[in-house]
Parts: C-alpha cells; structure tokens; sequence
C-alpha cells in the first residue's frame, strides 16, 4: 500500500470519528491524579518489598564502594570466578579498583564475544518500577537484548534516582534520556523467569535466569 492511499484510509477513519464520537461513560475517570492506595513506604523500600516477594534478591548499597564490596562478597560466597558485562560504566567501575571480578564481554572489531560459557551476567537497567518490583531493561543500553536474558544468573545494578512507583513513570523517564525516541525493545523483569505451561507444574528458568539480583546504590 502507498503512502498516499494510507493517509486517505486513515483519514476517512479520523473524520469518521470525528463525526460520530461516543462520550466517555465515566469522565470522571480521567480527573482522577492517583488509583493506588497511599503507601506507607518509601518507593525504595515498596520495590525491596515486592522484589523479594517474588523471588528476586535485593541488596542495598550505600554508594559506589559498597557496590564493589558487597559483589566481591557474593561472588566469594556464591564461588562465582567471573562476573560478566557489556556496560562501560560498571567495568570501569571495576577495572580502576583493579578488581579482576568484572571481565568485558563488549563486541571487539565489529564481533560479539560468545557468551555460551556465560554463568553470571552484571548490567545496569533503565529504572525500578516500586509497586511490582520489577527491573526495567531496554535494547537502548550498552548489554542490548541478549546479556540480560542469556545468563542463568543476572545481576542488575540501579540507583535510587532511577526508582518510581509506576511503569507509567518508568516510561516518562525513558522518554526524557531518549529524547523521546524509545527502544525498540524493552522488557519488565519481575523475579526469576517461571512458566506453568507444562503440566501446570512450575518450572523457573526457562526463558531467562533462574535468579535475579538487583544491586540499589544511594545517590542524590
């Protein structure tokens, strides 16, 4: 179809619309600033809260060099070798403590690195929506579509100036870091993937890691 028939077809419908348009049933609705219950948390607190709830892992840092203490610590505990990254920002982070856990898996020459030996992959993410703990991720950053889903263990890094209540807020956030141009993926993560589709029996892993860490560092 050309580009000319479209804007005729779609014109047809706006006028059509235009002529017979249907009043709202409750245009009360549209007044109304808030639908949620005021809450008592804080918005950091309420993510914590639902994150863990739904299997997820949560650990608060004070600033950047309790972000390196408190990962060297689990990454000792948990006898990880090697932690995995494509942001810039965390693997400097790492590399100029020369803190060898953090190794850099960004494309080299145009190539991406493979990755199928993978166990632990670290990124940031574009924000944390409080009121279902979830981790908002996009093709938009430096780890892409894949990092975040491949490894069996992903570790997501935020500060509390990317934390909101709503997805609605989450997206007016990345409207304004994108100018207004958003990704054209982005991906709520919820707790460790699940699915009950087969037999009704719940498995967790399947489509993405089985365990999902979030690393919140306080900033102003």
């Amino acid at each position: 179809m050309s580009g000319q028939a479209r804007e005729n077809i779609l014109g047809k419908i706006r006028k059509a619309l235009s002529e017979h348009s249907v009043e709202m049933p409750f245009p009360e609705a549209d007044k109304a600033s808030d639908f949620f219950v005021k809450e008592e948390l804080t918005a950091e607190e309420k993510f914590a809260k639902e994150f863990t709830l739904l299997g997820g892992k949560f650990v608060y840092c004070g600033n950047e060099a309790e972000l390196l203490e408190h990962l060297q610590a689990l990454a000792d505990t948990m006898k990880w070798p090697t932690i995995h990254s494509k942001d810039s920002y965390l693997i400097h982070l790492f590399s100029e403590k020369n803190i060898e856990l953090v190794q850099d898996v960004r494309p080299k020459n145009g190539q991406d690195n493979d990755m199928h030996d993978i166990a632990v992959g670290l990124s940031l993410c574009e924000c944390l929506v409080a009121r279902t703990g979830s981790v908002i991720l996009s093709s938009g950053q430096e780890h892409g579509r894949s990092l975040p889903v491949y490894a069996p263990i992903h570790i997501a890094v935020a500060f509390t100036s990317q934390v909101v209540w709503n997805i609605s807020d989450g997206i007016q956030l990345m409207q304004k870091k994108y100018d207004g141009n958003i990704p054209s993926m982005i991906s709520l993560t919820t707790g460790p993937s699940r699915t009950a589709d087969i037999e009704k029996t719940l498995v967790v892993g399947v489509h993405g890691p089985k365990e999902v860490y979030v690393f919140l560092v306080e900033n102003e």
